[in-house]
């Protein structure tokens, strides 16, 4: 098993792909927003033609109303992994969502489940306080969550009010408690990190600008109108699908929300370069002529975990 980490936009699909036809792989999607049915440009999906020519797994899984969580992601993953081993394949897990590969490579915290109508007691201060204020108020009983999050991270600051309401403790007490991670066989990691932030910055920007030109407005638009849908949900607070949905409500011109929608993207490849130091994979800088033949002959390696 090979997993492919780096920062949105670093190229990490179609170094997946490369693996997948040069080693007899097929891919496991390690992204939180393309379980989503319809939730196709956003999420840079792989179109038909991709998956025609590479099976890819755990894409188009549910509907935009439903959640998706870390612990549904293992399980997933484990049973994909095993199905194609089962096949002789080898499983290529590619994706910028770096708690799932926490989850799987390091185990679960015993965290409590989600519970609807506490989150919806949430929800509903937020909407009178706004989400700065729901940061104070975790910064108050759990510090140590509260500076790790943004004051404008809704979902994370929503789970960790959630768990402190339903249990009195501290998310940040939780998290040091996991239990075991599965046996996943023989397996080896490989890191897209570029050197250049500039570049990445560019890229990302790049990227942005041509899933507008692709019709993100109007995907977001139509999702709108198919689903009974709000801006709590995980769905529609993922990046770019979250400033478009503000964009829709009248809330900035396609100008604002285009930078908006960039400037959220670049924070978001912060953060994943932030949870890769945490993980120590081995990197190659994805701007190197031959970060491709790089990535190959690593994967050609035999596995060490």
């Amino acid at each position: 098993m090979i997993l492919v980490m780096g920062p949105t936009a670093a190229g990490k699909s179609a170094l997946a792909l490369a693996l997948a036809e040069a080693l007899g792989g097929e891919i496991v999607s390690v992204d939180s927003a393309q379980v989503y049915r319809g939730m196709d440009i956003g999420t840079a999906k792989p179109d038909d033609a991709t998956r025609a020519r590479v099976p890819h797994h755990l894409i188009d899984l549910i509907d935009p109303t439903e959640a998706y969580s870390a612990a549904r992601f293992r399980a997933d993953a484990l049973a994909a992994v095993g199905a194609i081993r089962a096949r002789g394949r080898v499983p290529i897990l590619a994706g910028g969502t770096m708690r799932y590969f926490k989850a799987l490579t390091e185990g679960l915290s015993a965290l409590p489940p989600a519970d609807a109508a506490v989150r919806a007691a949430i929800d509903a201060e937020a909407a009178r306080a706004g989400w700065p204020a729901m940061h104070a108020a975790l910064a108050r009983v759990d510090p140590a969550a509260a500076a790790r999050l943004q004051p404008a991270d809704a979902q994370r600051i929503q789970r960790a009010l959630e768990v402190f309401r339903l249990t009195g403790r501290p998310l940040s007490d939780w998290q040091g408690r996991r239990s075991p991670p599965a046996d996943l066989g023989a397996w080896s990691a490989i890191a897209l990190v570029p050197a250049d932030r500039a570049g990445l910055h560019a890229a990302i920007e790049r990227r942005f600008d041509a899933m507008l030109a692709r019709g993100l407005v109007e995907e977001v638009a139509a999702l709108r109108a198919r689903f009974a849908l709000d801006a709590s949900m995980p769905s529609m607070r993922a990046v770019g699908y979250r400033q478009v949905w503000e964009h829709l409500e009248g809330r900035g011109d396609r100008a604002s929300m285009r930078a908006a929608g960039i400037a959220a993207t670049r924070q978001l490849a912060r953060r994943q370069l932030t949870w890769l130091r945490s993980l120590d994979v081995p990197s190659i800088d994805p701007a190197s002529p031959s970060w491709m033949d790089q990535a190959l002959a690593r994967a050609r390696q035999p596995a060490v975990r």
